[in-house]
């Protein structure tokens, strides 16, 4: 029998949370993979521009190790977001309507003030993951935060492995917050017009009536996410539209 787990107030978005399987992820991934096949290349130019954009914050951070992990951590935190047009694109070939990169572009229309309120949290905490991120290094681990010299020209400053670690296992547990408040957020926000506050109850609400399930999709995507990362990013081009896509699907099974 299936459980379900009511999200909301009366005023309020209503969402049915459903309870999947442990593995139903690698289901949500195989479902991901035959919508990059059949979608094509309208998804992947949506993982082109991912992965350009990680390439530039790499670019940026590249002159010290610092900058390169506040960098990474923070596309990261506001990776969700960025998953609009491919929700989009899942959503409509699940709906048999037209496919291309202009259709997808319509995610971004179906409901902006949920994104933008959605986008702007997100951006808050990267935003708040930079600043503790410093007094981090400075208070904690005894480490100099680098100067505008060493910023742009680059330069060598002591960081042990035990400071990499903390600043890392920092930057991890709030990419779990986001994980947490982001798992049906995008396409609850596009397909049922969800308010953010809706959408990040109700992936709250999956995540808890769920946790060995989404914990095996959090591995997955930190899995997937490194090789993006490993082959200097060209394997984003792919990863990001099947990431995308199986959040859908992952909304689908998860959300009435």
């Amino acid at each position: 029998m299936t459980t379900s787990v009511r999200v909301g107030n009366p005023a309020s978005v209503q969402l049915e949370i459903r309870r999947v399987p442990m593995r139903q992820s690698l289901e949500w991934l195989s479902r991901g993979w035959d919508d990059l096949k059949h979608i094509g290349w309208a998804g992947l130019a949506h993982g082109a521009l991912i992965a350009i954009l990680g390439a530039v914050l790499l670019m940026l951070g590249s002159t010290h190790l610092y900058l390169t992990a506040a960098a990474v951590t923070g596309y990261l935190l506001v990776g969700p977001v960025m998953t609009t047009g491919l929700c989009e694109l899942a959503r409509r070939r699940a709906a048999h309507e037209s496919l291309g990169f202009d259709e997808s572009l319509q995610g971004l229309t179906r409901n902006p003030d949920g994104l933008m309120h959605f986008g702007g949290v997100l951006a808050l905490i990267a935003l708040s993951w930079f600043v503790l991120s410093a007094f981090l290094l400075q208070a904690v681990l005894n480490a100099s935060v680098p100067s505008l010299a060493v910023a742009l020209w680059g330069g060598s400053t002591e960081v042990d492995a035990a400071q990499i670690l903390g600043y890392v296992g920092c930057g991890a547990v709030l990419a779990g917050i986001v994980f947490v408040m982001s798992v049906v957020a995008v396409p609850a926000i596009i397909d049922r017009h969800a308010s953010a506050s809706d959408a990040i109850r109700a992936s709250l609400r999956a995540t808890l009536s769920n946790l060995p399930a989404m914990l095996v999709w959090a591995v997955l995507i930190v899995a997937l996410t490194v090789l993006g990362f490993v082959t200097l990013l060209v394997g984003m081009v792919f990863v990001a539209p099947l990431l995308g896509y199986a959040t859908w699907h992952a909304y689908r099974d998860l959300v009435a």
